[in-house]
């Protein structure tokens, strides 16, 4: 009988499987790993370890992957399933030789010199019992349980006090065939592999545990020590007329306003919570991309994540899924609004650090927490901030604020080792609790401070809400994307580092849109969004069942043939599957009658479900752009709905923050599929076919409610060129809401005076204000918009303009 099997291990390990809860990362390895079923593989390991072997056993046996208790057997001759780098820590005394552990690697060489058909995959294997990075004066604890080189009385305690916290992450597989073909297979290759999974399980820990925490006064210290605070200090004292200890006192205050307190104790104690939670709220989340941003941690970057702000959910949703993914929680920059007990006292714990909405007039502020945001960059935290400021009342995305995206940017210019990279992502939910209160205050009534008993109110409410997404976007690492805008900023910088370059504002915009569009190339389509979508378009927000599976079938062929962007997720599945979702959710309404089923929204949450809409809208706003010129235009050919797409695009791209890098492109492959699904003809001019045209009226029916406001502002323009940008902003507002009176129209951002103030600039940028040798593109677009029009809305809309112009 092995050693494994003797009833003295067997017993152990059922011990340990008692007392063990583990977490695997990634979630799916076969999925997110570049392994092959067909390959052999071995595993490796940085320290000998019975209970770690239990722990990947457990595991292995779960996914499928072969037991690391069972040798590998290659032509009878037997190899260990496990290759460790150094052996157990004994009790007393030093660790043995690695001479045997490095002999592991040179058998595997030798097994493939022999046999030149042979693959065998290395994959790497990190185990964490709890994942507390330690601080920068550990204590006693830290000598009981320390982690890094472990006696096994020392594992036995960890196993007992932070068995239920036990990761198992798994690395993407290397090929020992093309280390040997490529370098050989003698035993400095053997020494080679080795360092190379030394370095590799290093970074993997800091990965995973995050940088070594400060002490807190002994990081206020440090930061009021700093040059830059001295100055900002003695500058306080000098323009308020008081003493140097005084102003350093105002800024310690500063400073413990602002700061983080992160503590992973209470991070291990939120994420039982949270787990809890997310059972509660959410049938499941959905995660696209984590692994890019594993390995970017993995690769020594500064990672800062711009997520969009949807609801208070965001700031938990985002760190439970990093922890989870074997990743540390960011520090995260909350509004100052959440600072209330007890709610406040845990965010810090839980790394937020808080920000006042403006630092106007408040220089020493500004200072204080410049220094604080470069000191988290500096020592390698990763940080989160949204870049809209507060959260979409609307479901669009706002227009961003640049003042953390500034001040990112200023870190770098100030010499960063490593390279900072900013990750997009999407956050998006079936169910945002806050959507009621969210209309309510766009139609006048006083936001509601944040208090603990509306905490306690919403967690009342608490039921299943669907699903939840996070889909992480293409990153920007801003070294590279200066680069590309200003080639020569090194140089610049380096002949005068304290002068503040010309160029920084515009680059800072231009950064901060790349993000928001970035954020919306991430969408996550569910059924609820995508429904919404198709309901919301129709004349009664109803639509016959098979007809509404219809349409869904047709936005999903859409979706998956033309992706959008390889960062966008779709769901699996059909149109059928995906009304049945909703209705489970209690989304949407169903009746029959003897000629079958009826799905609906409710009148009296209409506007509620065009939050849902409107996060996904811009991933199909062309195609029905195209669907209302096929179908508002009884001849129109190919390069007439190229060319009125390209005149409308520019607005589209502003407030939706698009990235159709080639929009003719684009259009083109539209028109085709449209084709091959039967809906319209080709020969000279495009006809749709009469059986499908109700499937293209739908779709039409997305871009209207844009199309009305496009030709409120393009009549106004045209009527009175000489208007200012203010001016068109307050009567296009005025229109709409005229327009939405007499025609119904409910959706919130058609009164957003936001969005006005966003294509007003567009439109300056573009230079159809005040610039006559735009007159005849502002008329060519009047034309276009009115074209795509209802006659009895565009008869309202030329009237009243009309009627404001001889006012």
């Amino acid at each position: 009988m092995s050693k494994k099997d003797s009833l003295w291990y067997q017993s152990l390990r059922w011990i340990q499987k008692k007392l063990v809860q583990t977490i695997v990362v990634p979630r799916d390895p076969f999925a997110d790993l570049n392994l092959d079923p067909d390959k052999p593989v071995v595993y490796v390991m940085k320290t000998e370890s019975l209970s770690d072997i239990a722990s990947l056993s457990e595991i292995t046996s779960k996914y499928g992957l072969p037991s690391p208790y069972d040798e590998l057997v290659v032509d009878g001759e037997r190899t260990p399933r496990v290759v460790c780098l150094e052996g157990a820590k004994p009790l007393f005394g030093q660790r043995e030789s690695n001479e045997f552990f490095l002999n592991s690697f040179m058998d595997l060489l030798k097994v493939h010199r022999q046999k030149p058909e042979l693959d065998i995959q290395l994959v790497p294997v990190s185990l964490y019992w709890g994942r507390t990075p330690g601080k920068e004066d550990d204590t006693m604890k830290a000598a009981v349980l320390e982690r890094q080189n472990p006696t096994w009385l020392r594992k036995c305690l960890m196993i007992l006090f932070l068995g239920r916290h036990n990761f198992v992450q798994f690395s993407n597989a290397v090929s020992i065939r093309y280390m040997a073909d490529e370098h050989g297979t003698d035993k400095r290759i053997a020494h080679k592999l080795a360092r190379v999974a030394r370095v590799h399980f290093s970074r993997q820990r800091k990965v995973m545990t995050g940088p070594v925490l400060p002490k807190r006064q002994v990081l206020f210290q440090d930061l009021l020590n700093s040059e830059s605070l001295k100055k900002a200090i003695l500058e306080e004292a000098s323009s308020k007329k008081i003493s140097e200890v005084e102003a350093r006192a105002k800024a310690m205050e500063f400073l413990d306003e602002v700061a983080a307190d992160y503590s992973e104790s209470f991070v291990r104690i939120a994420e039982r919570f949270l787990a809890w939670l997310w059972n509660k709220l959410y049938k499941g989340i959905n995660i696209k991309g984590a692994e890019q941003v594993r390995q970017l941690h993995h690769d020594g970057h500064e990672i800062i994540y711009v997520p969009c702000h949807r609801s208070h959910m965001d700031y938990l949703l985002l760190s439970y899924i990093l922890y989870y993914e074997g990743m540390v929680p960011p520090h995260i920059a909350a509004g100052i609004n959440l600072n209330f007990w007890p709610a406040g006292p845990m965010f810090r714990r839980g790394g937020a650090f808080f920000i006042r909405r403006s630092f106007r007039g408040n220089k020493l502020y500004t200072a204080v927490f410049r220094e604080y945001l470069d000191q988290l960059f500096t020592k390698g935290y990763s940080v989160e901030y949204f870049t809209e400021g507060g959260r979409s009342r609307t479901g669009r995305l706002l227009t961003p604020k640049t003042g953390m995206i500034a001040m990112t940017l200023n870190s770098v210019l100030r010499g960063m080792e490593r390279p900072v990279t900013l990750v997009p992502v999407y956050l998006g939910y079936d169910h945002v609790m806050e959507v009621a209160t969210y209309h309510k205050e766009l139609s006048g009534k006083k936001k509601k401070k944040e208090s603990v008993w509306q905490l306690l109110g919403a967690l009342r409410k608490l039921g299943n809400f669907g699903q939840g997404y996070v889909n992480f976007g293409q990153p920007i690492t801003l070294d590279l994307y200066l680069d590309e805008q200003i080639p020569d900023w090194k140089q610049e910088l380096a002949k005068d580092p304290e002068q503040k370059p010309k160029w920084l504002t515009p680059v800072v915009n231009t950064l901060a849109n790349r993000v928001m569009t970035s954020i919306n190339d991430a969408a996550a389509v569910s059924s609820v969004t995508l429904t919404s979508l198709v309901l919301l378009a129709s004349e009664q927000h109803a639509l016959e069942r098979s007809q509404l599976e219809k349409q869904l079938d047709l936005y999903l062929k859409l979706l998956k043939d033309l992706p959008y962007t390889e960062f966008t997720s779709v769901p699996e599945g059909d149109g059928k599957l995906l009304v049945q979702q909703g209705l489970e959710l209690k989304k949407f309404q169903l009746d029959s009658d003897p000629l079958g089923d009826i799905i609906s929204i409710e009148d009296s949450i209409a506007v509620a479900m065009t939050y849902y809409r409107n996060n996904i809208i811009h991933l199909l706003i062309v195609p029905s752009l195209i669907a209302s010129c096929l179908t508002q235009h009884e001849h129109i050919t190919r390069d007439e709905i190229i060319a009125t797409v390209k005149d409308f695009y520019p607005l589209l791209k502003a407030e939706l923050f698009m990235g159709i890098e080639d929009i003719e492109a684009h259009v083109t492959q539209v028109l085709d599929l449209f084709i091959a699904q039967g809906l319209i003809t080709e020969s000279a001019c495009f006809s749709p076919v009469d059986s499908q045209i109700n499937q293209l009226l739908l779709l039409a029916g997305t871009v209207s409610e844009t199309m009305q406001r496009y030709a409120i502002i393009f009549n106004l323009l045209a009527v009175s060129p000489k208007m200012e940008r203010s001016e068109l902003e307050r009567e296009s507002h005025r229109l709409a809401q005229r327009l939405g009176a007499l025609h119904g129209i409910t959706a919130p951002e058609f009164y957003d005076k936001k969005l006005y103030g966003t294509l007003s600039v567009k439109l300056k940028e573009l230079g159809y204000i005040l610039d006559s040798d735009k007159r005849g593109d502002v008329e060519r677009i009047r034309l276009r918009a009115n074209g795509l029009l209802r006659s009895s809305v565009r008869q309202t809309i030329e009237d009243s303009v009309a009627a404001e112009h001889k006012a």
